[in-house]
């Protein structure tokens, strides 16, 4: 066996990742691997800067030191837009839908980067243009079918539950066919009920699309269930990692996030 080859190789690997505002260093010497399938989650107080290591992979932000790598490609410097095209996917906390488009709408919008042709072949609607459409539409039906969103797919956005707000933010961005997932709490808000809906869609898209998730949660007993490695913050720093059970009952992580206390 080859010794330089990696025994586990990653899609997503972050090295010594770290980020300033002035004097405000939000994050320090983040290390953190993302295998080619699984749940990532990533879990710690508020102002641990969880959100704000999205952000750094997701091109929001520009970190100051380290490197985040995509299979090969160094993602330091790139735009938010390049970063999506090149597979990186995310929902947000905060849903960020278009509130009086329908549900179908919003997941078309999606797919806008994956239309090709100039604006005048856009406008008269024909060949290619028309072409081009049915395949953007069928891939929307998919992700409506995988999500049963069929009963709400002609109701706007604004209309629905807050919980299948957060579904369709979830579908929204499994339309741009991402090879990575970011999930940024997409279960803050949600009654018991609509936390085991979006839990079955997070299994699904471990196990039928083989998708890796990086998972920002608060609900220590959905990341316990579900995950399948686990990375603990604290004050913008990675403090302990690995499978759920390891994590749950390291010394640091009882101390800063479940204040002394096993869970």
């Amino acid at each position: 066996m080859n010794a330089n080859r990696r025994a586990d190789p990653v899609v997503l690997s972050l090295r010594d990742v770290g980020l300033g505002f002035g004097g405000l260093q939000v994050l320090n010497h983040v290390n953190l691997d993302v295998p080619p399938q699984g749940i990532t989650a990533i879990i710690g107080p508020n102002g641990a800067g969880k959100t704000a290591l999205l952000n750094c992979i997701s091109g929001i932000y520009r970190p100051n030191s380290g490197q985040i790598m995509f299979g090969r490609r160094e993602l330091n410097g790139l735009r938010p837009e390049t970063i999506a095209r090149l597979g990186i996917g995310r929902s947000f906390q905060n849903l960020e839908l278009f509130p009086t488009l329908t549900v179908t709408e919003n997941l078309l919008v999606a797919r806008d980067s994956r239309f090709r042709g100039g604006p005048i072949r856009a406008i008269l609607y024909f060949g290619p243009a028309r072409s081009q459409e049915a395949r953007q539409r069928a891939a929307v039906e998919e992700v409506i079918d995988f999500f049963e969103l069929w009963p709400v797919r002609n109701l706007r956005a604004q209309d629905l539950p807050y919980g299948q707000q957060k579904i369709v933010g979830l579908a929204r961005a499994i339309a741009m066919e991402p090879t990575v997932l970011l999930l940024d709490e997409p279960g803050s808000g949600l009654t018991r009920d609509e936390k085991e809906d979006l839990a079955r869609f997070l299994l699904r898209l471990r196990e039928d699309r083989k998708l890796p998730l990086i998972w920002i949660e608060h609900d220590l007993q959905m990341v316990m269930d579900l995950a399948d490695q686990v990375y603990a913050m604290n004050l913008g720093e990675c403090i302990a990692g690995g499978p759920p059970e390891v994590v749950r009952n390291d010394p640091a992580v009882i101390s800063a996030y479940i204040g002394g206390e096993t869970p």
